[in-house]
């Protein structure tokens, strides 16, 4: 019988860096990198937290991996690591949703003529001081003086698309215990997690009824975020297009266990 040819087994296996080779400011470069997330000082503080939080996680991610090794059983403070790895999710989520939803907003009032309407009103003087307004308002006219930019964000939000979408798939399973985009359905496992073997992350399912489309670990998420700081490779407006098909149908393929008049 002919030896199996492993020549490039290696090949198949996670690349997941070191702990000590990750810069504790990799995160945060990354995400100020991204146009209208630089600037404004509320949210560099949550930009702050992700990273600080990400390092502390991290630490206890290879903790666990050692002890489980060690033990061969799971270690009682994979349970700390769950519930920390839940939070840190739903906070990176919320920073880059809320980013997004500014992005597109400033890209429709750039294409609409609305940009200086929406300064004004930001600029309108209140009975007290609103510095929330004032920084938005200051980022926008940056935009007004340089439509240019306009392209920058288009590109930042398409760098994003994939990373995002599948974050928002997990945290809609977490949060609603639901599967994204469909009422009244129940996700199959919300929030159970297990321990990844490599890095000892915590690795979710992205299911959809009956159907695994893919996992994601947190550090898969960590990672991804370090890498928006790379502009060589965005996708393009048809990249992103045949994403959002495939990811449709894919949620639309299994079929569910209840038939339409069962479904509650």
């Amino acid at each position: 019988m002919d030896e199996p040819d492993n020549e490039n087994w290696d090949e198949d296996l996670p690349d997941y860096r070191p702990a000590e080779d990750i810069s504790s400011g990799e995160i945060a470069e990354a995400l100020n990198s991204l146009y209208l997330l630089q600037g404004d000082p509320y949210l560099a503080m949550q930009i702050t937290g992700i990273t600080l939080v990400d390092q502390f996680i991290m630490d206890v991610e290879y903790d666990v991996l050692k002890e489980l090794i060690e033990s061969e059983r799971t270690p009682p403070n994979a349970v700390f690591l769950s519930a920390q790895t839940q939070m840190w999710i739903f906070a990176v989520y919320e920073l880059l949703r809320t980013w997004r939803e500014q992005a597109k907003d400033v890209i429709k009032w750039a294409k609409n003529g609305g940009l200086k309407t929406k300064i004004d009103a930001l600029e309108r003087k209140l009975p007290y001081r609103h510095h929330g307004r004032e920084i938005f308002a200051s980022r926008l006219r940056k935009v007004l003086q340089d439509l240019s930019i306009v392209g920058t964000i288009e590109a930042d939000l398409r760098r994003t698309h994939y990373l995002f979408n599948k974050l928002e798939h997990l945290r809609i399973s977490m949060a609603k215990h639901q599967v994204r985009g469909k009422q009244k359905s129940i996700a199959f496992a919300p929030g159970y997690g297990r321990i990844n073997q490599w890095c000892g992350s915590l690795e979710y399912q992205l299911e959809a009824g009956q159907a695994i489309f893919g996992s994601i670990s947190r550090r898969d998420i960590a990672d991804g975020l370090r890498s928006f700081r790379d502009r060589s490779k965005i996708p393009t407006v048809e990249d992103i297009g045949k994403f959002d098909e495939a990811m449709k149908a894919m949620l639309k393929a299994p079929p569910d266990f209840l038939t339409d008049d069962q479904q509650f």
